[in-house]
This record gives C-alpha cells, structure tokens and sequence, in this order.
C-alpha cells in the first residue's frame, strides 16, 4: 500500500528540476511503484506525481463502459496529452516540462505534498489558503475515522 505523506517548500532550479525529499522517496518501493513518475495535471490546475506503475493502474482503468465513446475521446485527448513520465536523476529530482508548469502557474516556488497516492506541487500561497479553508472539514473527517476505528477495535476485543 502507498501512502504518501508530508508537506515540504521546495524550490525549482533553473533547469525546472524539482528534488523530491529522501522522506519521500524512501516511501516509494521501484519493484512495486517504478522508478519514474508521470506528471499529470489534476483537478483545479494541480500538477501531480504519480509513481509510474499507480498511473498505469489509473489510466488503464478508465474504461470504456464508464463513459460515452465521445468523452472517452475527450479524457484520453487530454490526460495522455498531458501526462509526461519523468525519472528520477542520481540526486533525486525531476525535471517538470514547461508547459506543465505555466498551466498550474508554478514559477520558482513550490509545496510539494503528500496525497495518500500521489503527489501534489502547489503555489505556496494556494495551498496555504486551501489548508487554512479547509483544515476543519479535516478535523471532522479525522474524528469521525477515529471514532471508526474505536467501535472497531470494541467489537473486535468483545469477540
């Protein structure tokens, strides 16, 4: 299972490289997840790293029967368009394309975080709204899991 965790302000150099932390990578087992990314644009103009073979997976299972023929057509245009797969160099960073870039209006600074599966490059000062606007959504949905695993761990120890 990956999960991927944290939050970190990097910076890209000059060449748009961007050094993935070494908490991260350790996270990230090449047998099982690849030894490369593929850059792909979320939702709301986020740029995310999926470990390559998660992608695959993803990709792959967008299938026919889920959608229309024509917004089949439409998905794969965009996504597969879009999407680039990158390695990492023997310090450990990417090189994020240009284009990709300018799209999520990443300059020189960015957050990088953990998304449970993926990861996810911010402008500094949007994440920090999107943190601060949705921090007590986060703390309800933390209470109501860890009550969860509460009534769990009772019906289990009653058994």
């Amino acid at each position: 299972m990956l999960l991927l965790t944290g939050e970190y302000d990097l910076t890209l150099d000059i060449k748009n490289r961007l050094s993935v932390p070494a908490k991260v990578r350790e996270q990230i087992d090449p047998e099982a997840h690849g030894s490369g990314f593929y850059v792909v644009m979320g939702a709301n103009s986020i740029l995310s790293l999926y470990p390559e073979k998660y992608y695959q997976r993803i990709a792959l299972a967008v299938a026919p029967r889920m959608v229309a023929p024509d917004e089949l057509l439409t998905y794969e245009r965009v996504n597969f368009a879009t999407a680039g797969r990158v390695e990492l160099d023997r310090q450990g960073r990417v090189l994020i394309n240009d284009r990709a870039l300018r799209r999520a209006g990443i300059k020189e600074q960015v957050t990088l975080i953990g998304a449970r599966d993926h990861l996810e490059m911010w402008q500094p000062e949007m994440w920090d709204k999107y943190l601060s606007d949705n921090m007590a959504f986060q703390e309800q949905v933390m209470l109501q899991a860890r009550q969860e695993v509460l009534r769990k761990d009772r019906e289990e120890a009653n058994w």
